[in-house]
């Protein structure tokens, strides 16, 4: 847009003898990609009708490669060819060097094992997978990270309906469940979503997942791979992880250099909410570890339950303190939904009181979220979420339609466009 304003400056000095100022719009797209009214900035003083100044400026332009038109009482419409929005892309890689140096650790995506992605993880996986390559063309150097739950009480609401399933803690049953990834992930959202029902409505069956939430955690401190209860647990983890890729592969997005589960910086988190306890940094209420965000201006959040199990937010703490330590980074990106940005304030103002230069180093950035028709927010807690593969099966039938051909990379590119 620069060049462009530069290129009727020029004109109207060209034509006209005279220094204008140019202010440039962004009009109706049947219009044009820009829009200018100096024809009738230069009307009154040049004593001559605005769209005659607007023709004689408009043929210049076209002169000079440039496709423009006039519209209304003087307006010029300019629209962008296909070599100058190129030059202009490819131009983000001769911009000056602002990361040059730098080390960015970007966390985005954030799958969850045992469910299946829905369309916010589409959504945020584009978001994150564009900015990592924005600051690598900044010169950055970017760690891609990733960030999800294989414990807490999704994944016990899920082992309790898949034990249901089995008829019990039998694990040859899991091999009627079908070969296919993206089947087996469905297979396992339809497990959540019974226990997501059952916890709700049924209080013996509340019991037995809480029960069953305490028996995974054991399972990792113990590093049990061998009882039947692990066996189921393991295998599930592992076709989530190996949906994961397939879903990036999909995608066409860079992987990811780690994975960070929950049950990994549960324990880290942990240790460190708890030694800082004993510092007054986080207290006790009702047999829960808090931290006061009132007196910081936020809201008070639990980080370990009363049945000393860690929440989200002990994770997220844990998590926090290990990238720090496996990167020691400039600067820290969370990429997420904005529905968390009160939840985000308060993790990272308690983690401010004992390590505040990790704080300061950590942005949280965040974009809108989907929802459904009616602004019905999606929940796969209620099976009523949208998943990337309706999204793409949907943008390759409108791209058939319109093309008469299949073309994957015009279907992503238009499905990455449209988020």
């Amino acid at each position: 847009m620069e060049q462009l304003s530069a290129d009727i400056v020029a004109v109207c000095k060209q034509l006209y003898g005279t220094d204008v100022s140019v202010d440039m719009t962004r009009p109706d797209e049947q219009f044009g990609d820009y829009a200018t009214n100096v024809a009738l900035q230069l009307a009154k003083p040049l004593a001559k009708p605005p769209r005659e100044i607007a023709t004689q400026i408009a043929d210049q332009l076209q002169e000079r490669g440039i496709d423009a038109s006039v519209a209304g009482p003087g307006f010029i419409n300019v629209r962008l060819g296909d070599a100058v929005l190129v030059d202009e892309a490819s131009s983000a890689t001769r911009k000056p060097q602002l990361y040059g140096g730098k080390t960015v650790v970007a966390e985005y995506s954030d799958l969850n094992a045992f469910k299946q992605a829905h369309v916010g993880h589409l959504y945020t996986t584009i978001v994150g997978d564009v900015l990592s390559r924005l600051y690598e063309a900044a010169g950055a150097q970017v760690h891609r990270v990733n960030f999800g739950g294989d414990v807490g009480l999704h994944v016990a609401k899920n082992m309790w309906a898949i034990l249901r399933f089995l008829g019990g803690e039998n694990p040859e049953g899991l091999e009627q469940v079908s070969g296919d990834l993206r089947q087996r992930m469905a297979w396992l959202s339809a497990r959540y979503v019974e226990g997501s029902q059952a916890y709700d409505s049924d209080e013996a069956a509340k019991a037995e997942i809480i029960s069953t939430n305490r028996r995974v955690y054991d399972l990792h401190d113990q590093d049990d791979h061998s009882s039947a209860f692990a066996h189921i647990y393991w295998t599930c983890r592992e076709w989530s992880y190996e949906y994961f890729k397939l879903f990036y592969d999909d995608l066409q997005v860079s992987q990811f250099e780690r994975y960070y589960p929950e049950s990994v910086t549960a324990p880290e988190g942990l240790r460190v909410v708890l030694e800082q306890l004993q510092k007054g940094v986080y207290s006790r209420s009702d047999g829960a570890v808090v931290f006061d965000g009132e007196q910081y201006g936020l809201h008070t959040r639990v980080f370990i339950n009363s049945q000393g199990l860690p929440t989200y937010e002990t994770k997220d703490v844990g998590l926090s303190i290990q990238k720090w330590r496996d990167y020691q980074f400039d600067e820290s990106l969370i990429i997420t939904g904005s529905d968390i940005v009160e939840y985000m304030k308060v993790v990272l103002k308690s983690i401010e009181q004992f390590e505040p230069q990790l704080a300061e180093r950590t942005k949280h950035l965040t974009h809108g979220n989907v929802k459904l028709a009616g602004g019905v927010k999606m929940s796969s807690r209620l099976g009523n979420g949208l998943i990337p593969e309706d999204v793409l099966t949907a943008a390759r039938a409108a791209n058939r339609a319109a093309t008469g051909k299949d073309d994957e990379s015009a279907v992503l590119a238009a499905v990455k466009y449209a988020f």
